[in-house]
């Protein structure tokens, strides 16, 4: 299964459905469809709709054949509807204007200081008796299933480049962690010697003299302890296993956002412990190495469905 982005973008255009002709037989521009569909991350599926009237009856259709196909982000979806007629504008029947010329009548009857209708008034809602006229569920719902495709697949080509700058860092942790690994005996050995060393100058003693048999215990008690202390192992093997599991989860695919996010705060922790616990300038640099490469995994994750 692919890794999808919740980052994507696609568009598409449809023709209106058939109307009916007026009675000098011509027939009734039909208008054109046209959808977006954006989408940005965001932790649950947010669906923002922008619909002219006449779209509005069908949003809650539209609504449920996206929530099929996404699962996560911030989705803005708009509609438009434009008339087909020769520069955009429909052409006013008889029919059409012999009932506005009614209605003007009736209402200048009423209200004699009524301004006349103009000619833009007239196309104005010529256009939109001609847009309100179509059936725009079908084709409205068809087109939709194929922005809603176009935008999966985007998703997916979005996911799939994310996918591989994850892989990238991954491998670069890897070899990180496989720098530090033998540093760590050589550095709980080294420290627990010179734990030694100082306490023997804390003592006091010179001259070839030796240190009381309980003092020398308690010195090595303290030394191994602190070795205990400084022993990062246990976090090298934490952090290798995390990574097992982003890469067996990217190989899965699908919804992995939430988990992989989980993951890196995970694999973040584990890096701050090592270089809370470094004794040597290059376990420091590996510590904080690792945390420049988790820091850019967080971020990209941030785009994961």
């Amino acid at each position: 299964m692919a890794v999808y982005s919740m980052t994507g973008y696609a568009s598409g255009q449809a023709g209106g459905s058939a109307s009916p002709t007026d009675n000098e037989s011509r027939p009734v521009s039909t208008g054109r469809l046209g959808l977006e569909i954006r989408s940005v991350n965001s932790r649950f599926l947010d669906l923002t709709f922008k619909f002219p009237e006449e779209l509005r009856p069908h949003e809650a259709a539209v609504r449920e054949l996206l929530g099929d196909k996404l699962k996560r982000g911030k989705v803005e979806v708009r509609g438009t509807v434009e008339s087909s007629a020769p520069g955009g504008l429909a052409d006013p029947s008889s029919r059409l204007l012999q009932r506005l010329n009614a209605l003007q009548d009736n209402v200048r009857a009423w209200l004699p200081g009524a301004r006349e209708l103009s000619v833009a008034d007239v196309l104005r809602l010529a256009s939109t008796e001609s847009a309100s006229g179509n059936d725009w569920g079908p084709v409205l719902l068809k087109l939709a299933g194929q922005v809603a495709d176009d935008m999966v697949a985007a998703r997916a080509r979005e996911g799939a480049r994310l996918a591989g700058m994850l892989a990238e860092r991954v491998k670069a942790l890897r070899g990180l962690a496989e720098q530090a690994a033998p540093l760590v005996p050589q550095l709980v050995e080294q420290q627990r010697n010179r734990f030694l060393d100082r306490w023997q100058e804390a003592m006091g003693l010179a001259g070839g003299a030796t240190l009381p048999e309980a003092a020398q215990d308690r010195a090595l008690s303290e030394a191994t302890a602190f070795a205990i202390r400084i022993d990062v192992a246990e976090e090298l093997n934490r952090l290798v296993a995390h990574l097992d599991e982003i890469e067996r989860l990217i190989q899965k695919g699908g919804e992995i956002g939430k988990r992989l996010d989980f993951l890196i705060q995970e694999l973040h922790r584990e890096a701050n412990t090592l270089g809370s616990k470094s004794a040597t300038l290059e376990l420091s640099r590996i510590g904080v190495d690792m945390k420049v490469l988790i820091e850019q995994m967080r971020e990209q994750v941030q785009n994961i469905e």
